[in-house]
């Protein structure tokens, strides 16, 4: 198992629809490179350190993953995971399109 794998994901809106999970620390890093320049300022810069800390040292994961988690609240992506995700149910048995003989 990786050691850099966050103990719970993290998942954020990537655009209007899409849900993006973030499990570990190359998803936050790969992210954070993606983000537009414009909207980058000094929580997205602290984000970005303790990732790459975590990544390049023995800096907490822990604290990159909360690190992240701060940075997508502030720009208001961070979407709480209280629900499961739609493709986590199962499907409706009701609704299983076939034909009913």
């Amino acid at each position: 198992m990786s050691d850099r794998i966050f103990d719970n994901p993290i998942f954020v809106k990537d655009g209007n629809v899409r849900i993006q999970e973030i499990s570990c620390l190359e998803d936050a890093l790969e992210f954070l490179y993606d983000w537009p320049k414009n909207r980058r300022g000094p929580i997205y810069q602290t984000a970005l350190r303790a990732c790459q800390r975590a990544f390049d040292s023995d800096f907490p994961r822990s604290a990159a993953r909360d690190a992240f988690a701060s940075f997508a609240k502030s720009v208001r992506i961070l979407e709480e995971a209280t629900m499961p995700m739609p493709w986590m149910l199962a499907p409706n048995p009701s609704r299983s399109g076939g034909v009913i003989a």
